[in-house]
């Protein structure tokens, strides 16, 4: 596990809000194509298909892509539709979690205890 410091994480934030906004925009067309897909799969031993299924897949190859770019560098995603997301650290001794979600200020501004989730979230 890479434990951050609030500079370290805050200097890594733009890379990580980029990759986030490629899982998000991956997100919402898989979800938007859901239905459509579950029907090809059961449909996939009579020849399956669906219609716009070349950008479901690419929707899948991003959406895997930039998680697997996000978790790589350590940081952990909590909620793709919001763009939530926490980088561990230590605190007082104990590993927290510095949280940030799409939409907040370009810095890190939040922390909780890793079992206080969301709802514990404290200002730095």
């Amino acid at each position: 596990m890479n434990l951050f410091t609030v500079e370290e994480a805050n200097a890594l934030l733009p890379v990580v809000q980029k990759h986030i906004r490629q899982v998000q925009r991956a997100h919402r067309t898989i979800s938007q194509m859901q239905t459509a897909a579950q029907q090809a799969s059961a449909q996939a031993e009579s020849g399956g298909g669906m219609i716009g299924g070349a950008h479901y897949v690419r929707a899948c190859a991003l959406f895997a892509e930039h998680t697997e770019a996000v978790n790589q560098l350590g940081v952990q995603i909590k909620d793709f539709s919001r763009g939530l997301i926490d980088f561990p650290s230590l605190r007082d001794g104990r590993v927290v979690l510095l949280c940030w979600q799409m939409g907040e200020a370009d810095e890190l501004r939040w922390w909780h205890d890793v079992e206080a989730g969301f709802a514990g979230r404290q200002p730095l």
